[in-house]
């Protein structure tokens, strides 16, 4: 951990409250020993003081999932840094469903961003602490076969088919690959695909334990302006209904979208967490109280509860 997290910890808890943490945390270690789980890290995923203190929280993160067993799979949007250097190069960014309005330009600077500036940044963050990371694009080795979504959005693709064999592979030999989003078509045709749709398409395809979407909101709320309605517990088909009647709209819609597809092809279970609370990955899978909003294809009455 970084030298401010060890601070933290030493000096708010007790030696028998540090020791109560660690005990916590290990039927949950045994349970998702050797299970795969997916991590959409976005760009808006934000905890700390800069985004440099926010990814380096995140590696911490998934450098201990790896450690104790976990198989850890990254998927990384790029969204902000895109627009940025569309606005730099004086081009105006334009969003329909929360989806990105792409042209031939657009597409070769979001390759250029997501694969050249995002994908070794995250790389980077994650060996510090040792040689774990892979930065891979979804034009390695046919990863992401993708297909145009909608002519009107120009070269925003959807998921064809994953080919989960490179990710497989590195996972088998105990690597972490950080995917970036960015698919092609039989002609090679590039196309820049929703991050959220992709880490749901990869958790499917890889049968994974958990897919977890980290972002800048702290869960699903039935009443959007009320931080009390926070939906802890939630199932696919109440998911539909909030997207039906207009209570889940916008840039949710690609990620909520994916939770529920995931879930009802086998993903176990779905999480959307504040990606700005530091450590919420390590909170969310080796505490019993959670935290965001988890979705699972039932609803169970006793959270936290280690099955």
């Amino acid at each position: 951990m970084s030298a401010q997290s060890n601070v933290s910890l030493t000096t708010v808890l007790s030696p028998e409250s540090r020791a109560a943490v660690l005990i916590e945390a290990l039927p949950y270690i045994r349970r998702f020993a050797d299970k795969v789980v997916v991590v959409k890290y976005g760009g808006n995923a934000l905890a700390g003081g800069s985004q440099a203190d926010a990814l380096a929280l995140f590696a911490e993160d998934i450098v201990l999932m790896r450690l104790v067993g976990l198989k850890p799979v990254v998927v990384h949007g790029g969204g902000p840094q895109i627009s940025a250097l569309m606005t730099r190069l004086g081009k105006t960014t334009e969003f329909r469903n929360g989806l990105r309005v792409t042209d031939a330009e657009t597409v070769d600077i979001a390759r250029m961003v997501l694969s050249g500036q995002v994908n070794p940044q995250i790389v980077a963050a994650i060996n510090v602490h040792g040689r774990f990371a892979v930065g891979v694009s979804g034009g390695d080795a046919a990863l992401i076969t993708a297909s145009a979504k909608d002519p009107e959005l120009g070269f925003v693709g959807d998921v064809e088919k994953i080919n989960p064999g490179i990710l497989q592979r590195l996972l088998d030999d105990e690597f972490v690959p950080v995917v970036a989003t960015i698919g092609v078509d039989a002609s090679g045709q590039a196309y820049n695909i929703n991050a959220d749709t992709v880490a749901g398409a990869i958790a499917e395809a890889l049968g994974a334990e958990k897919l977890v979407y980290l972002t800048d909101i702290e869960g699903l709320r039935r009443i959007v302006t009320d931080a009390e309605s926070l939906i802890r517990q939630t199932t696919p088909d109440e998911l539909d209904e909030l997207m039906k009647d207009g209570t889940i709209a916008g840039g949710m819609i690609p990620k909520v979208e994916s939770c529920v597809r995931a879930v009802r092809n086998g993903v176990k279970r779905a999480h959307i967490l504040d990606g700005r609370i530091p450590h919420v990955l390590l909170l969310e899978l080796f505490t019993d109280s959670g935290i965001g909003t988890m979705v699972e294809a039932k609803k169970f009455a006793t959270p936290g509860v280690v099955s």
